[in-house]
């Protein structure tokens, strides 16, 4: 089958390689209809991980049932299906508790698993034509059958749930205020999540104006960093009190106006931004190791963070990977009655032969380029 390989820092190519095959009976294989490319992904192609040379990316997939294993019970060939990007197992106590993306079982020595991404298990990635899915009947969630939705959908492996993982975090309320840092298509899912929730107000941070200007059309306020200090920006809005909550996605590579990187230049903000008992919510990725950190501490995952105003505002800060099983069944019905599209923020819908294309765009923040999904069935 063809699938999107890894070669080198920003070289990636869409190539032949082996079909999966079941290899447990709790095992199914999926015609993969759909596969996104993530803001994460682009860590792993500009050489900012240990990714190896010959992985297969890809842990945003959709698609049908194609071939299932002997112990599977409940998924069926041809059920059209969603697959969180956490691979879990369903029945250790993380799983049990929830916590299905710090999984004990599918990764060892590790607490979390993903389909196509590095250090997080043996698991092959979905921007390929076929993909093989481990515990099929607690990772597999079924939608409704037919093409309906199909771009809404996709969005439930990972970018969807992950935004309303940023509110929950953040333990956002009707009335609140929030602040977002970064308007990629986690940002704007979390803007749209708070939105959701019943936020009064919801200021998205970034520079990139086709992405504040979807920020601005879901009736969130958009603030350009690069126009003057966001902080006060956001606290001219705000009677300078700044914002009940604040989400981060943004992550480690975060920018200053003027190019510069500074990895913990967003938590270090959100902390000035949100007003003094308030909650942040961290999603953007931050990791243990970093070749290309602009600093020896911070090639070791460790930041100069503002711990001694945290502490003095009183604040508190939720981190951590989505649990996407804890959200992706509501979100899904949410978006079958017609109360969620969150597919407003997609931007590409391409063949997978132009996935490299996709990445040195996508990678680039092109005008316009906010957020690509891979269509491996389609031809041109």
């Amino acid at each position: 089958m063809k699938a999107v390989v890894y070669k080198e820092p920003f070289t990636v190519a869409v190539e032949e390689v082996a079909d999966p095959r079941i290899e447990d009976p709790n095992d199914v294989i999926i015609r993969v209809t759909t596969s996104a490319i993530c803001g994460s992904d682009l860590h792993m192609y500009e050489g900012r991980t240990g990714a190896t040379p010959g992985m297969v990316f890809g842990h945003e997939n959709m698609g049908i049932v194609e071939e299932v294993g002997s112990g599977v019970a409940s998924i069926r060939k041809g059920d059209r299906v969603v697959l969180p990007f956490n691979v879990a197992c369903g029945f250790c106590k993380n799983c049990l508790a929830g916590k299905t993306g710090f999984c004990l079982t599918v990764n060892p020595g590790f607490a979390g698993g993903a389909y196509g991404y590095v250090a997080m298990g043996p698991y092959q990635g979905g921007q390929s034509e076929y993909l093989r899915v481990p515990f099929a009947d607690f990772n597999c969630l079924k939608l409704p059958p037919g093409t309906e939705f199909e771009d809404d959908f996709a969005l439930l492996a990972d970018i969807f749930p992950t935004g309303y993982h940023a509110t929950e975090l953040a333990q956002v309320s009707p009335g609140e205020t929030v602040s977002v840092f970064g308007a990629g298509p986690v940002g704007l899912m979390a803007a749209y999540s708070a939105i959701l929730r019943g936020a009064s107000r919801v200021f998205v941070v970034d520079r990139v104006p086709s992405r504040l200007s979807l920020a601005e059309r879901i009736g969130a306020i958009p603030i350009d960093y690069s126009k003057g200090d966001p902080v006060a920006q956001i606290k001219e809005h705000t009677n300078g009190e700044g914002t009940d909550k604040g989400i981060d996605a943004v992550g480690y590579q975060a920018t200053a106006p003027e190019g510069e990187e500074q990895p913990a230049l967003v938590l270090n903000t959100l902390v000035d931004t949100v007003r003094p008992t308030g909650a942040l919510g961290v999603v953007g990725l931050y990791v243990t190791e970093d070749p290309g950190a602009p600093s020896e501490s911070a090639k070791q995952g460790e930041l100069l963070f503002a711990m001694g105003k945290l502490f003095e505002k009183g604040q508190r800060m939720g981190t951590g990977q989505a649990n996407v099983k804890a959200y992706n069944r509501q979100l899904r019905d949410l978006i079958i009655a017609g109360r969620a599209k969150p597919s407003f923020v997609v931007s590409q819908r391409i063949p997978l032969q132009r996935a490299p294309e996709a990445y040195e765009k996508f990678d680039k923040r092109e005008e316009g380029w906010t957020k690509v999904l891979l269509k491996p069935q389609q031809e041109s």
